[in-house]
């Protein structure tokens, strides 16, 4: 499996990784690393492109954009983590109760349940909860991390069909294994390879969905700084001052990008099948 890995790990790769890497370090360290308060305003200095002030320059309320950048990585950061980690658990569950009994517990859990989520569209789930508890951080990580529990659920549910039967598991059961240590001492970590891979997409697909949310003013609320947010207020400034605008687009775009990588490092490190070593 090292091997594997250390192949997957191609340039483009590594440095994917090493951004990601620094941003778990922002996500811990943002008062120390921020250069000043991302809610101070400086009027006198609005829209003043990047120098050696502001290395991003400010917005339209002279807030350093850089500070701003960093604090809304650390909100991202939060939600994206928050609702994979619930997604990942509420699936991987539902997905191992569902491929090891079958029968009702089956039809209760992949179909009542997955399906059921997987027939409305994203977007429409998310704006409900928003609507009725009102935007905020902990609504965002409910309410997506519930939005992305079925394909969890449903990796986990074909991968306990494929291995359920095996040696291991007739061993475990032979033995007396009581069924919660079947499920989560032997079954569990003999399909982690795919929900590891899941968790890094799934991250990068939660801050996409959030930054669309906060550019309409659904996400997180001001005045707390959010990439999406940001966007949103500096697209009025895109023909005279594109920096507004810019600078958090590109970060959204090349921390989508960053784990994007890292899933297909992952993927191709971690399945023994996948050829996609490019």
């Amino acid at each position: 499996m090292r091997r594997r890995l250390a192949h997957a790990l191609t340039p483009l790769r590594v440095v994917a990784l090493a951004y990601v890497g620094l941003m778990v370090v922002v996500l811990l360290a943002a008062p120390l690393v921020s250069p000043s308060d991302p809610l101070a305003q400086d009027v006198a200095n609005r829209l003043a492109g990047p120098g050696a002030a502001h290395l991003l320059g400010t917005d339209e309320l002279g807030r350093d954009i850089l500070s701003r950048v960093i604090y809304g990585a650390r909100v991202e950061l939060l939600i994206a983590l928050g609702a994979t980690v619930v997604a990942m658990v509420l699936g991987t569950v539902l997905g191992l109760l569902g491929g090891y009994f079958g029968g009702i517990v089956e039809v209760v859990t992949m179909r009542v349940v997955v399906d059921v989520l997987l027939a409305f569209p994203p977007i429409i789930l998310v704006l409900l909860a928003v609507t009725l508890r009102g935007p905020g951080t902990g609504t965002l990580i409910v309410a997506m991390g519930v939005l992305f529990a079925p394909t969890f659920a449903r990796i986990a549910y074909g991968q306990v069909i494929s291995v359920k039967r095996l040696e291991f598991v007739e061993a475990a059961t032979a033995f007396g294994a009581p069924t919660r240590t079947r499920l989560f001492g032997v079954i569990l970590p003999n399909i982690s390879a795919p929900l590891i891979v899941q968790v890094s997409l799934t991250i990068a697909t939660a801050i996409l969905l959030e930054s669309g949310l906060s550019y309409l003013g659904l996400g997180v609320v001001p005045p707390t700084p959010s990439w999406g947010s940001m966007v949103a207020q500096g697209q009025r400034y895109l023909s005279t001052d594109p920096h507004v605008l810019l600078v958090p687009g590109a970060f959204v775009v090349l921390t989508i990008l960053a784990f994007g990588l890292v899933g297909d490092a992952l993927r191709s490190g971690l399945d023994p099948k996948s050829r996609n070593d490019r």
